[in-house]
């Protein structure tokens, strides 16, 4: 009998989730609401909610099939313990609460959805970690032991992988490269509650921020000096790219920078075979490569120099965070 996962994927907005085969092939695919229940006592509820539609889902299908289990990417989750801690995004405390205990944001996501399933095996990991494992599963990074992903969406994710394993550090929260601090003096507020964090430079809302910057700073005519504040995205600097804007060029050249530099110091942890580079950023093609290879390599250690390969991932597409959280099941079966 076929053997299928449900992959689930948990952001702000929606939960999109489906049903994977060990080949990265998805059967059957839907979504519900997250923005729903934004509250920490909206948390039962949703859960109810979405394994019910999980079930509907899973009901819909022609044929029969073994559940193998259900992978859960995640904000602020936690392999170790299989639960979502204190998210900043999500079931938060309601502005009129006196009782601000932070004990009460941390869900045992895990065990609540395992649960409504029979006991089925279920695992959750943070967003980032879950498309490096899919990375491994199905994509670029297959056969490989020793690897980085750094996914660039709204702000900057990881995932670390040693000797073939994912490193999740004692705690479960390992592998934060968003949040090394790549500027001491003067650097940009991080949502983090520090300055001067990598993703406040190297992000969808990091090279929004720098376009604004490099515009006050620089002469040259640009199309981006036509665009509103709030409708801005990071699409229009590619687009602005591809036409030859100086001020959408320089904006690759310092996100680059920025990444390139981190990513030398990256290679002295773990001497990866290769970075990956996952996200909406990513998709910018040369615009990003380019810069990001040419200062990673300008500042490596010589040992490393010319050795460590920047690629794009091989599991970029609308299905990659379902097809990432799927993954969890299929790895840790191996």
């Amino acid at each position: 009998m076929k053997k299928l996962v449900i992959g689930v994927d948990i952001g702000g907005i929606n939960t999109a989730f489906g049903l994977v085969d060990e080949n990265g092939d998805l059967y059957a695919e839907s979504v519900i609401s997250t923005k729903k229940y934004p509250y920490v006592e909206d948390y039962p509820a949703y859960v109810e909610d979405l394994c019910q539609a999980m079930h509907a889902l899973a009901d819909s299908l022609s044929f029969d099939y073994e559940l193998a289990g259900i992978g859960i990417g995640a904000p602020n989750a936690n392999y170790h313990a299989g639960t979502v801690e204190m998210p900043a995004n999500l079931w938060k405390f309601r502005r009129d609460e006196t009782d601000l205990d932070e004990n009460r944001r941390i869900f045992r996501l895990a065990e609540d959805i395992s649960s409504r399933f029979g006991g089925v095996r279920t695992l959750v990991t943070n967003d980032a970690n879950a498309a490096t494992i899919g990375e491994m599963v199905y994509g670029n990074a297959k056969g490989m032991r020793d690897f980085v992903m750094v996914t660039l969406g709204t702000g900057l994710g990881s995932g670390f992988v040693a000797n073939g394993e994912m490193i999740y550090g004692h705690d479960g929260f390992a592998g934060e490269l968003g949040h090394i601090i790549v500027e001491r003096h003067n650097g940009r507020e991080c949502g983090c509650g520090r300055y001067g964090c990598l993703e406040t430079y190297v992000s969808a809302t990091g090279i929004k921020r720098t376009a604004f910057e490099l515009m006050a700073k620089m002469s040259a005519p640009s199309r981006l000096r036509d665009i509103a504040f709030n409708d801005f995205d990071a699409s229009m600097i590619s687009a602005a790219a591809e036409q030859g804007d100086p001020v959408a060029l320089e904006c690759f050249r310092f996100t680059g920078e920025m990444l390139g530099r981190a990513l030398a110091d990256v290679a002295t942890i773990t001497s990866p075979e290769a970075i990956f580079l996952f996200g909406g950023l990513s998709k910018a093609g040369k615009f990003i490569f380019e810069p990001t290879q040419w200062y990673m390599e300008e500042n490596m250690l010589f040992v490393y120099k010319n050795k460590i390969k920047l690629l794009p991932s091989g599991i970029q597409g609308k299905n990659a965070a379902i097809l990432g959280a799927s993954a969890l099941i299929w790895q840790a079966e191996k």
